[in-house]
């Protein structure tokens, strides 16, 4: 019977015949699809990126039959399609979403999306004042300037709020289309990026060649924007000279968002192992001196910024002082950090943790970021260090340009080092009954424990009654050796009992372990401040490879200040980057 029931179920020759067929049809729409999604949707992201990026150029370069509203036009049609996939994604597919459990507990931080949210509000402000331009010099102005900050507006609304409640998905259902639509709102955000970076950009261009018309030089062509019409208002000219102070925000919102998203994009299909979370908190605690030496810092650059962006351009000899001021004030900051981060680095050595080897997009990207970014600043740096070796005649603040060139690698080496360290490091969590002793030592210090009723020695041991602390519980902590009959006797009364000897030890541990953390804490907070402070001078016109004139003599003026426009980019979003890196850094430690 058993073998006639085989025969029964075996296929007929027919059936056999077309089932490879049928097999291999099902598996080439079902399974092509899903295994090369992700090969396919980058590629789409590259070519939608190199079409914007060809229409900046054309544009900046004034190529016959490019206007400004071409690449606007672009933009403006990309933001609309990520618009229509956002609306979708977050209402569109609700039904088929709630079987979403897994969440990536490293992407989309909270510190993250509140900085996404500052820079975003920026954002608003540009388009606002964008949006006031246009009406002021509506006559002569196309369209598309008036729609594009329009459409960005709504744009950047929506991104916001699909960065805060969706950032930490790991999507398993329409994985082919999320694809697609999560690489399209990658690399739109990295061509608003770029376009943002162009425009200020050239204005940062302009100002220098302005500033060098005005010590003497000749034969200097400006590329002048300047609308052919009057503006019909009187705000026009402080809504063209506010726009560029906000271009540093917006820049900094769209990279943001687009590695969020590209986090997002990493994490489609992706199984997680399930571990313990460890909470993040920020706890302003322990960190005066960090605190105090990042503050005069950060008021110390503001200062140096506003004096060299009076000075600079006003005559030669002023030029010279504001550019050896802010050479002398770098070389001690940039020292300053180099010692903090080799500091820092010894103590993580000191410990000996082993590193954190699974697999995480969000800590990877942080990784490749930091390293990627760094390359802008290396680019100028070893730029003006080769201007410096072959320059025929060397001005005096050119000397003070070697050790700052040559401090920035440095600088850039060690503290990538620490904090790729700290970001990979394995999180061990301290066991139960040191953490029980330290709540018992702060109540102890606090003189909240009472002795009478719940403190008796025991056999030269310490029973603290559970009664006064309904938080510990046997099963959270028991130390030193007991008989069984005392076991049961601490399960009847319900408490806990420490050797005196152990409770030492652990308290010698843990404050060796407090004075390391104090130490990193403070370092994390000094660098974070040193970061923001160094992101501010370039990011507001404070640009010395443009000023100081040997790097143009040897390499030439167009050469070098188009390695300037390429790098600096990439230099400052390195320092926000950091920044926001540090933070993590401080949290965690």
């Amino acid at each position: 019977m058993a073998d006639e029931n085989k025969l029964d179920t075996l296929p007929s020759p027919e059936e056999r015949h077309k089932s490879p067929e049928k097999k291999f049809h099902l598996n080439l729409i079902h399974n092509y699809p899903q295994k090369n999604a992700e090969i396919l949707s980058s590629q789409y992201g590259f070519n939608i990126f190199l079409v914007g990026l060809l229409l900046m150029f054309a544009w900046a370069i004034h190529a016959v039959g490019i206007t400004d509203r071409d690449p606007l036009s672009y933009l403006i049609t990309l933001m609309l399609i990520q618009v229509v996939w956002m609306l979708w994604y977050i209402f569109g597919s609700y039904t088929q979403r709630r079987s979403i459990i897994e969440k990536d507990v490293d992407a989309g931080a909270r510190w993250l999306r509140c900085g996404i949210t500052l820079f975003a509000v920026i954002t608003l402000i540009l388009d606002s004042f964008k949006i006031g331009y246009y009406i002021g010099y509506s006559e002569c102005l196309s369209i598309t300037e008036g729609i594009f900050p329009v459409a960005h507006t709504i744009h950047t609304l929506l991104q916001v709020y699909f960065l805060w409640f969706h950032s930490k998905d790991i999507i398993q259902s329409f994985k082919t289309l999320e694809r697609f639509g999560l690489i399209h709102a990658v690399f739109t955000n990295l061509l608003l990026w770029a376009n943002g970076v162009l425009t200020e950009s050239k204005h940062q261009l302009n100002e220098h060649k302005e500033r060098l018309i005005t010590l003497g030089f000749s034969n200097i062509t400006m590329d002048d924007h300047t609308p052919e019409c009057n503006c019909t208002s009187s705000v026009c000219s402080i809504f063209s000279q506010g726009i560029y102070y906000l271009y540093p925000f917006t820049i900094e919102y769209h990279i943001l968002s687009s590695t969020m998203l590209y986090v997002l994009w990493k994490n489609i299909g992706r199984t997680l192992k399930h571990h313990t979370q460890q909470k993040i908190h920020f706890k302003f605690h322990g960190i005066t001196a960090g605190t105090i030496m990042g503050l005069i810092v950060l008021t110390t650059t503001i200062a140096v910024l506003v004096v060299y962006l009076i000075q600079i351009g006003r005559s030669k000899s002023k030029s010279e002082l504001a550019l050896t001021m802010f050479y002398v004030f770098a070389i001690i900051v940039l020292t300053l950090m180099c010692t903090a981060g080799i500091i820092g680095l010894l103590i993580y050595r000191l410990e000996n943790k082993s590193l954190d080897k699974t697999e995480s997009p969000a800590k990877k990207l942080d990784s490749d970021l930091l390293v990627g970014s760094a390359c802008g600043s290396w680019l100028i740096s070893w730029g003006s260090i080769l201007a410096i070796i072959c320059a025929e005649t060397h001005p005096d603040y050119a000397w003070y340009n070697l050790p700052y060139s040559i401090l920035v690698i440095v600088e850039k080496y060690v503290q990538n080092l620490f904090i790729i360290e700290c970001i990979h490091r394995k999180e061990e969590e301290e066991p139960m009954d040191s953490r029980a002793i330290e709540r018992i030592f702060s109540l102890t210090n606090r003189s909240t424990l009472s002795l009478s009723p719940s403190y008796e020695v025991v056999n030269e041991s310490v029973t603290i009654c559970n009664k006064e602390f309904p938080y510990m519980s046997n099963s959270e902590l028991s130390l030193g050796e007991a008989s069984s009959e005392d076991k049961k006797n601490q399960e009847n009364n319900n408490s806990i009992r420490v050797a005196p000897s152990i409770i030492a030890m652990q308290a010698t541990r843990s404050a060796k372990l407090n004075k390391k953390r104090r130490i990193l804490k403070n370092i994390a907070a000094f660098l974070f401040l040193c970061n923001i402070s160094l992101w501010i001078p370039p990011s507001f016109g404070c640009r010395p490879q443009y000023d100081n004139g040997l790097e143009e003599v040897v390499f030439g003026f167009e050469p070098w200040i188009t390695v300037v426009n390429l790098a600096m980019p990439f230099s400052i979003f390195y320092r926000m980057h950091s920044a926001s890196s540090l933070f993590e850094v401080y949290c965690k430690t």
